[in-house]
């Protein structure tokens, strides 16, 4: 891999890669934003995830929420940086592979890589939450009475969503970026909405958020324990906010661009997401109702309790319309690091992978490849929903674990004096200055401290047998055993730009192998 020394030159990322420009550049500020909240999505995870969380630890959970937005905060303020001198597909695996090694950049996309198929399916399983709610005939299979209606209905709508997507996907980014640009408009006013609904019809002062309400009680680990699990459903939410970066190569002025996006971003989701969460609590009609702590029943049940006359159904619109525009940036965001490991030969396939539609300018292969494998995943669900139940539960520890092995190299360049750049300051671009060695080995502390409670062998969230029970290293150490058996054998052998993707080199250039 060919890397130039001369700094930054230009405003789009691809010099210091090696890369010439490939894919359609068109993207603005508000679609760079778009593409990080509706990955995020705000009505998505926190409606989605929300009995994990109250189920576990009651009201007072709701702690855990600003608890993963500082360390995941100081984990976006690296990427910032990084955003701001690499703007490019893939940005986790682009950005491990300089910082760190050829295997640590392929280990990280590649746990990046199937997370975000396994998250894409595990997305748009939320739609059967909220579609029959609407309309019955969204009840397709059965009528929901069966012991497996409910399961075979969610895979049915799920497969059609991811139909949608990779259409969406295989027809241009421009496409892509107005629908989800739509979408995440609706998105955001609904949620300000609905907080201000909740608001009126809070019943409880915020006193309920300073006990522990009697959760945790006769247990190991008592409160602390019930809370550590409880956490996960606010660390299932935060991520993402780096898909603005991931999309760089498609965005106009992404130096610029790319750090604001996932600043505000992470920003929005943060104070949004937690004044639903905060006012929905105080709302709520009983707080000892057992449907709080069920998925069949939890946000959506006090939500719609407090709604009058249309509102009810206009709110589930709101909630579909999140699911579709978060399906479809996770889609995106793994074609794009499908895109990026395939040109630099990374990947089974590489040149058909790496292909650009000479019209579309986007890559059309990935999408259809990892569409069909989310609709292969999905399928399990129907007999062997706990196995799904534990899958989408990895996907997410494997994405911290990617951003960490971005984290933990920056921090390697931090204390070697590497790190940032001279020229970012020079340029006028993000850098957190005096305060970078600081964030940095908080991001790198929060990275393995989340990671590890996160796959925490819990029979609460992974159930039985013991192999999903420790399901987290498991399956976690056989995707990656596979992968690195993979590259053992083949891939480092080959691993380079493809000749296709490659920039021609500048006369008088200084180049470095990485």
């Amino acid at each position: 891999m060919v890397v130039t020394e001369q700094g930054l030159s230009g405003d789009n990322g691809m010099e210091d890669f090696g890369y010439k420009e490939s894919l359609d550049r068109s993207i603005g500020k508000f679609a760079s934003f778009a593409a990080g909240v509706s990955y995020i999505s705000i009505l998505t995870g926190t409606f989605q995830l929300f009995y994990i969380g109250f189920g576990n630890a009651g009201p007072a959970y709701l702690w855990s929420w600003p608890m993963v937005f500082v360390g995941q905060m100081a984990v976006a303020l690296c990427f910032m940086e990084l955003a701001a001198k690499y703007p490019v597909a893939g940005a986790v695996y682009n950005w491990s592979k300089i910082l760190g090694s050829k295997i640590v950049g392929w280990s990280s996309g590649w746990l990046m890589l199937t997370a975000s198929i396994v998250t894409l399916s595990a997305v748009v399983l939320a739609l059967q939450l909220n579609l029959p709610r609407l309309w019955s005939g969204f009840q397709i299979i059965g009528d929901g009475s069966g012991a497996k209606d409910f399961a075979a209905n969610a895979v049915l709508l799920g497969a059609l969503m991811i139909v949608f997507t990779t259409t969406i996907n295989a027809l241009g980014v421009r496409l892509m970026a107005r629908i989800n640009s739509a979408g995440v408009f609706i998105e955001l006013i609904a949620a300000v909405m609905i907080a201000i609904i909740l608001a009126i019809n809070i019943d409880r002062g915020p006193d309920v958020f300073f006990s522990t309400n009697g959760y945790g009680a006769g247990e190991s680990g008592g409160y602390l324990g019930a809370f550590l699990i409880a956490s996960l459903a606010s660390g299932y939410v935060m991520y993402g906010f780096d898909t603005a970066s991931s999309l760089g190569e498609e965005t106009v002025e992404p130096r610029r661009t790319a750090p604001k996006a996932i600043l505000r971003a992470i920003l929005a989701s943060f104070v949004i997401g937690g004044a639903i969460l905060v006012f929905a609590i105080m709302a709520a009609p009983d707080l000892s109702d057992p449907q709080l702590g069920e998925a069949s029943g939890s946000l959506q049940y006090i939500v719609e309790a407090v709604m009058w006359g249309p509102l009810g159904d206009i709110f589930l619109i709101c909630i579909v319309v999140a699911v579709t525009v978060c399906s479809l940036a996770v889609h995106t965001a793994a074609i794009r690091l499908t895109f990026a490991m395939a040109r630099d030969n990374a990947l089974p396939f590489g040149e058909k992978l790496a292909r650009v539609h000479p019209k579309t300018q986007t890559p059309i292969v990935p999408a259809v490849v990892i569409g069909v494998l989310a609709v292969l995943i999905l399928v399990v669900n129907v007999g062997q929903p706990n196995i799904f139940t534990v899958l989408t539960s990895i996907a997410i520890i494997m994405i911290y674990l990617a951003y960490l092995m971005v984290t933990g190299p920056l921090l390697v360049k931090r204390f070697k004096g590497q790190w940032p750049p001279k020229d970012l300051k020079a340029g006028g671009y993000f850098t957190m200055g005096r305060w970078g060695m600081f964030v940095n080995i908080v991001a790198v502390l929060w990275g393995a401290g989340m990671a590890l409670n996160l796959a925490w062998p819990r029979e609460a969230i992974y159930g039985t047998p013991w192999y999903n029970t420790w399901g987290a290293f498991v399956y976690i150490g056989g995707i990656l055993g596979v992968g690195l058996l993979w590259y053992g054998v083949k891939g480092r052998h080959h691993i380079g730009t493809l000749a296709s993707h490659a920039a021609a080199p500048k006369a008088g250039a200084e180049v470095a192998d990485v």
